[in-house]
């Protein structure tokens, strides 16, 4: 979300799954939770209520909702959509697997896309939420709900200190935020953290104005997400690669120090990560995009309808490139600056370590030695994304 990269957050209303909290009675601090549940649904709900609106294009599941129901013991995740395709593919693989070995117990991996029809019910017995649509309401869902309702979230941001202090985050992967254009417009192929600032706090409006040999165009930034867009800059519920990319460029800082500037030239799409929106094939707009999940769209074709590239082309920040198009991967240098970030899963503590069917099913999909650690040669890169040290994937990152 945008609350700590804006100057007026506290008028941005924080959106996720609100309605009351199914921790099981001995769930550590489940009281205290069920308070702050009951305070975050009161101020939750409206806003839910939109994004539930911005995403129902139609009444049909997203085309990797699960099929059918999951059953109650299943592992049900929800939250970020940039690693939403990569989890798609584990569960495949890892239900399939269990078939294969003549498994019919153990519980199956899933998970709900970021967008589709809402409100879901996410498992059999669970509760009817509003559609998770970031990992910030993943998150959220995590901390309002059970275990009878969701598993895990999809989170492509760092722990942060204001995250409940039982959810664990389980390194998975590494990614990256740039900034896209489409191909054949008028953005030059790099620019720098200060110059990106200055477009989106809009005090650079024309391409000349970074340097003559550009066209004399307007620049049109753009970002994704639930958010309203006035003179004062960017507020509300910007989707993850929006948050993640206007916190490195320190969008707030800039919009601050300049209350004379007119900072609404910023326009908004609802979903990221996509070029089908025709506000992204301008020749002069620019928007943040996951560079990992733009290679796995590219290159590892993993796309679906609404969630392709189209003629947006990942670029460079302070003259490093973000892809490299000879291995069709994300550049390591550019994973290395401050722009790159662990992408993970989030789970309860109490969970994640219980001696039972659903701690077992945890640990073997999520943990160092589970299915998806050792499968990162193969599928995380088909995704686009860079496979974790051994030391660090499946375990709690900080």
């Amino acid at each position: 979300m945008l609350d700590h990269v804006t100057r007026h957050s506290n008028r941005a209303g924080s959106r996720s799954a609100s309605h009351p909290a199914d921790h099981p009675a001995d769930h550590p601090g489940s009281h205290r939770r069920g308070l702050r549940a009951a305070r975050l649904g009161r101020r939750l709900v409206p806003a839910l209520a939109l994004a539930a609106a911005l995403v129902l294009g139609t009444t049909a599941p997203a085309p990797a909702d699960p099929l059918g129901l999951p059953a109650a013991q299943d592992l049900v995740g929800v939250g970020g959509q940039a690693t939403q395709s990569l989890l798609d593919q584990f569960s495949t693989d890892y239900n399939d697997a269990l078939a294969a070995g003549g498994d019919t117990t153990s519980p199956r991996l899933t998970g709900w896309d970021s967008a589709g029809q809402s409100p879901i019910v996410p498992k059999y017995g669970s509760s009817l939420i509003y559609r998770p649509f970031s990992t910030d309401a993943g998150v959220i869902a995590m901390d309002l709900f059970g275990s009878t309702t969701v598993n895990y979230a999809r989170a492509v941001r760092p722990p942060r200190p204001t995250d409940p202090a039982y959810l664990l985050f389980i390194g998975m992967a590494k990614d990256a935020v740039s900034w896209a254009a489409p191909a054949g417009g008028n953005a030059p192929a790099s620019l720098t953290t200060a110059q990106l600032a200055s477009i989106y706090a809009c005090r650079t409006t024309n391409w000349r104005q970074i340097s003559p040999v550009l066209p004399d165009a307007v620049i049109h930034p753009v970002v994704s997400g639930d958010v309203t867009v006035d003179r004062d800059g960017v507020h509300g519920s910007g989707l993850d690669a929006t948050s993640y990319f206007l916190e490195k460029i320190d969008y707030a800082r800039v919009v601050a120090q300049d209350p004379v500037t007119d900072h609404s030239c910023v326009g908004v799409v609802a979903r990221e990560n996509q070029g089908t929106d025709p506000l992204l094939q301008d020749l002069d707009a620019l928007v943040p995009y996951s560079v990992g999940r733009y290679v796995g769209q590219a290159y590892g074709g993993h796309t679906t309808p609404g969630d392709a590239p189209g003629p947006l082309t990942p670029r460079g920040i302070n003259g490093i490139t973000s892809v490299n198009t000879t291995t069709h991967a994300i550049n390591p240098q550019f994973a290395a600056t401050p722009f790159g970030r662990i992408v993970s899963n989030v789970v309860r503590q109490n969970e994640w370590t219980a001696q039972n069917a659903n701690g077992t099913a945890l640990r073997a999909v999520f943990g160092p030695t589970g299915w998806i650690c050792g499968h990162a040669l193969t599928t995380v890169r088909s995704h686009g994304f860079q496979p974790l040290p051994g030391s660090v994937c499946g375990t709690v990152i900080h």
